[in-house]
């Protein structure tokens, strides 16, 4: 286990705790209103639209929020013109990292991006180069005392899984394809099997194993880039320890 389950379970949590201050709302939001500007505002045919709402209300937003930005997004109510950018650097130790962002000011945003990376000891690269270090994938992230390892493999695997990674003492990991996300979400729920986070993801195709100082230097980075209000995701291939991913989160 690379590290990576236990950073995308932390970040859900503490995604969860930032929607007490308003923040998760607002990344919410603007996912809401691209999604429905991209694929229309009916979630039944937008399956990104389906799990931003699915995430609106797991962080406790209000049915008329949700309306709104969908309506944002469809054009039927005025509303900020958000575009969405990718950015691809290097952190401290050659770490490869990917940031995907939802600005309605992209110059703003690319120099504010790029002034993170160097304050943290990296640089931001070209398009292209590092994405090729990464595979999309569907991932799901359950506890081991909530299941046994047939019984999700059973699930999982019927459904269309990929794999199941149990290397991780605590957690298992569930892989499989961008477009078997749903079915095999709505398998494993239907199990009544608790999912810790699911998300459609960037994995690396290989990791850079890290301790101590230089650990702890990206982690900052990883953390600074989160914290940013126009920052969606942020993908890295880095092999950290649990006390120290866990630290950093705290």
């Amino acid at each position: 286990m690379s590290g990576h389950s236990r950073w995308a379970g932390i970040k859900h949590n503490k995604g969860l705790a930032d929607a007490k201050r308003g923040k998760l709302w607002t990344k919410i939001v603007r996912e809401i209103a691209i999604a429905a500007k991209i694929s229309g505002g009916h979630p039944d045919s937008n399956p990104r639209l389906r799990k931003a709402m699915d995430d609106a209300r797991e962080a406790n937003m209000p049915a008329d929020n949700i309306k709104k930005a969908i309506q944002r997004g469809t054009g039927e109510l005025p509303g900020v013109n958000y575009e969405e950018m990718v950015y691809e650097g290097y952190g401290p130790s050659g770490v490869a990292v990917i940031v995907e962002v939802t600005t309605d000011n992209k110059n703003r945003t690319a120099g504010e991006v790029r002034r993170i990376f160097s304050s943290h000891g990296g640089n931001m690269g070209e398009t292209g180069s590092v994405g090729w270090m990464f595979s999309s994938k569907g991932i799901f992230v359950i506890e081991k005392s909530k299941t046994t390892e047939d019984q999700l493999m059973a699930v999982a695997l019927d459904a269309g899984a990929e794999d199941i990674n149990s290397d991780d003492p605590d957690v298992f990991e569930v892989t499989s394809l961008p477009a078997d996300f749903e079915k095999v979400k709505k398998a494993i729920e239907g199990a009544k099997i608790p999912i810790s986070s699911a998300q459609v993801t960037l994995l690396p195709k290989t990791y850079v194993k890290l301790t101590g100082s230089a650990a702890t230097s990206v982690m900052s980075l990883m953390n600074e880039l989160e914290d940013h209000d126009d920052v969606k995701n942020v993908y890295a291939n880095f092999d950290i320890p649990k006390e120290i991913i866990e630290s950093a989160a705290s």
